[in-house]
């Protein structure tokens, strides 16, 4: 491990020093490489190998604008409207043309096909499916999914090259998440769609009477307590996969759908964990709904639907784990301005992702972040990530993998600065579910 870090850290500081005499972008990843996700070539890290330091993606272009991070792939968009991916294509969530290229290919970032006429402005990946949305509003999706992720119609569980979800023909998109098998989107003038999987009212109410999952049914309350108290992360993630496979007779909405809860109310910004979903209003109330199996919901109320977080601050930028939830609020401050911000989690927090202490299923501050400016926050399978207006990224949870980027594989129960990234600033940082990407600029 010694000798990994000390080849991305001379191969980080190469790279440093040549950016000095250019003004480009550059796109970093860390954490687990199994799946491709980080784009790093296997002289580097071996096929499969694993980063525990930011580390450079060789092959992009140096005008990225955005990028995004899925469950084991990933995805950058340029300036110039280009989409480029890299990672797990099992599922054709590369956009290569349904082409299912050797596994130790994956890591090699290349530009979707099928886009040639669209001017790409943002794109967003789950586990199983890609999409992308134009700068007209349009939003265009490829991959697999029986349970109806894709939002092209009936039935429809694949799409191995870039296709237009025509449902949504007439909207403009902003905005698209995905959990594991149901997705939302968000319009620029602030309508709310669901699609997909739509078990617990993860998706809100769509014009069917709402069931329970047998993920969140299968086990009593004081047996869930009891494992998730006792579990490991494999543990947990076999619980999912059994849940799933009870799931035979799933009910599904096959093309998006108006979310009718919102009818009339202001949406300004949406995320997804794997089977929960947050919608933040304009009027700054934090809606939530899906499963709470984790206490993801961080309410008492537990009817099936879209109601409020019990949240006593102004929640102004979200984010979502797997089974954890985290929202950048403005908190009270003696400063004139009153603009402080700080972080508040609640959900899952087996490896210390929430970042604190206290009540899993209670929104709760997060501690070491004062003083900070937040900008925006994303959280992976058990590691969270929140980005400061100073360029700063501040990183804790399950340090399995070098997933926290620093240099270990050790969890850390609160917020710890990325100082390897000091010297450069970083415009943008998400989570995948192992793996990070950080988009810098010198």
């Amino acid at each position: 491990m010694r000798l990994l870090r000390r080849v991305v850290s001379s191969y980080s500081n190469v790279f440093s020093r040549s950016m000095s005499s250019s003004c480009g972008r550059t796109v970093m990843s860390f954490g687990d490489g199994n799946q491709g996700a980080l784009g790093l070539p296997t002289s580097l890290t071996g096929i499969g190998g694993d980063a525990y330091e930011p580390t450079p993606v060789p092959g992009l272009p140096a005008d990225v604008s955005n990028v995004s991070a899925g469950h084991y792939h990933s995805l950058a968009v340029t300036s110039d409207g280009a989409l480029w991916a890299w990672g797990r294509n099992n599922e054709s969530q590369l956009g290569r043309g349904g082409v299912l290229e050797p596994r130790d290919t994956w890591n090699l970032p290349k530009r979707v096909e099928g886009l040639d006429q669209v001017n790409v402005c943002a794109a967003f990946a789950s586990g199983v499916v890609s999409s992308a949305i134009g700068d007209d509003g349009s939003l265009w999706v490829w991959g697999k999914s029986k349970r109806g992720q894709l939002g092209l119609g009936k039935d429809v569980t694949e799409a191995m090259v870039p296709s237009r979800v025509e449902a949504l023909a007439g909207e403009k998109i902003v905005k698209v998440s995905f959990g594991w098998g149901h997705a939302i989107a968000q319009t620029e003038d602030g309508k709310l769609f669901g699609w997909g999987y739509s078990a617990d009212g993860r998706i809100g109410k769509l014009g069917k009477a709402l069931e329970s999952s047998p993920l969140d049914s299968n086990i009593d309350a004081s047996e869930r307590n009891q494992e998730l108290s006792t579990s490991t992360i494999e543990a947990a993630e076999k619980l999912v996969l059994e849940g799933m496979e009870k799931e035979k007779d799933m009910p599904i909405i096959w093309e998006p759908c108006l979310v009718e809860e919102l009818n009339g109310v202001e949406v300004a910004d949406i995320v997804c964990g794997l089977d929960h979903s947050l919608v933040l209003c304009g009027n700054s109330i934090l809606l939530s709904c899906g499963s709470n199996v984790y206490g993801q919901l961080g309410r008492e109320k537990q009817d099936m639907g879209m109601f409020p977080v019990d949240i006593n601050v102004r929640p102004i930028v979200i984010g979502s784990g797997l089974g954890h939830s985290l929202a950048i609020c403005q908190v009270p401050s003696s400063d004139a301005t009153g603009g402080a911000t700080n972080l508040v989690s609640w959900g899952w927090n087996q490896s210390s992702q929430l970042g604190r202490a206290g009540p899993e299923n209670t929104p709760l501050l997060v501690e070491g972040l004062e003083g900070e400016t937040l900008v925006s926050v994303s959280g992976g399978r058990v590691h969270s990530t929140v980005l400061t207006s100073k360029g700063e990224v501040w990183i804790w949870g399950c340090g399995k993998n070098g997933r926290l980027g620093l240099g270990s594989s050790c969890d850390e129960t609160e917020p710890m600065l990325l100082d390897s990234l000091e010297g450069f600033e970083v415009l943008q940082a998400v989570s995948g579910f192992d793996h990070n990407l950080v988009l810098v600029a010198e």
